[in-house]
């Protein structure tokens, strides 16, 4: 995060004491302010989270299989045409 950018967004906490005087321990050991240590410790494990789920390996078998399930045709699912031939709640039957 960038020391620049405004902060202008507040996000309230309840915890207990112990787990604030190990913040503020942890804080004080790294020479930053408790806001800054959970802030930055935060965003560090969302960012983690997120990658996760964006990201993810194969082995060359399963990297195939996925590839050949991006590349066949699609599967027929009539009630699924069904619900596209019928007019949309907000279109007018009439038009056309």
């Amino acid at each position: 995060m960038s020391s620049t950018t405004t902060r202008t967004e507040k996000l309230d906490l309840r915890l207990t004491a112990a787990a604030k005087q190990a913040l503020q321990a942890a804080a004080a050991a790294s020479r930053r302010s408790v806001s800054e240590f959970v802030l930055d410790s935060a965003l560090s494990r969302a960012e983690e989270t997120l990658a996760s789920r964006r990201h993810f390996g194969l082995d060359a078998e399963k990297w195939e299989a996925f590839q050949a399930a991006l590349d066949a045709a699609p599967r027929d699912l009539p009630r699924i045409r069904e619900l596209f031939a019928q007019p949309g709640v907000l279109e007018d039957d009439n038009r056309q």
